[in-house]
């Protein structure tokens, strides 16, 4: 079973749809104990870092997740959902994170040349290979919508960048804990790829 986090700063429904497409069995929960049942985890979100912690906080999810990844169990972050999975970011202040990946949330500058937030579609680099990228060529397009971006201090934590002005982070992974900036339930057949990709990943607990 395949958990989707509710904690009332996530785009639930356009994600379980996209798991539906699937035929995936992803489920919403609103309970951290829910979590103990879960074979994969997702994490979406949309809005500002620090009210999303503070709701994972206030839910108990933030221990609950962390519990989880501690014994292996799959996690993937989605938009706000991959920034949430680093130590930091300084949207609106200073807020701490799940602190599972090293490094921090910062904002695009913005420049005369630069629209923020960036919207639309763009490509992705892939860094190195993983079964997440599996069946997506290099270079496809995905859609973003987004005002900061990860500044990763691990460079083998990045699976893929996207260059907006700079360089970014649009996938990351760390062993079981991975993270997609992008918006996959409005890419196409490469964001539907990708959550079936997570789908699929073997799981040994």
């Amino acid at each position: 079973m395949i958990a989707i986090i509710d904690y009332g700063a996530g785009n639930l429904r356009s994600v379980q749809n996209a798991f539906s497409h699937l035929s995936a069995p992803a489920v919403v929960v609103r309970q951290p104990e829910d979590l103990q049942h879960a074979q994969k985890i997702v994490l979406p979100g949309v809005g500002a870092f620090g009210a999303a912690m503070k709701a994972l906080r206030e839910h108990g999810f933030d221990e609950a997740i962390r519990d989880r990844v501690s014994q292996g169990v799959p996690l993937l972050g989605i938009c706000l959902g991959l920034q949430l999975l680093y130590q930091e970011s300084d949207e609106i202040g200073v807020h701490e994170g799940l602190g599972l990946l090293p490094g921090r949330v910062v904002r695009f500058p913005k420049g005369a040349d630069l629209k923020v937030p960036h919207i639309g579609w763009n490509t992705l680099q892939f860094q190195r290979d993983h079964p997440l990228l599996m069946g997506i060529p290099d270079n496809s397009h995905v859609y973003y919508v987004h005002s900061f971006y990860v500044d990763a201090d691990v460079a083998d934590d990045v699976l893929a960048t996207t260059h907006y002005g700079r360089n970014f982070v649009a996938i990351a992974q760390r062993e079981h804990v991975m993270g997609i900036q992008c918006h996959p339930e409005k890419s196409q057949a490469v964001g539907l790829r990708l959550l079936k990709n997570f789908m699929e990943l073997e799981v040994s607990l």
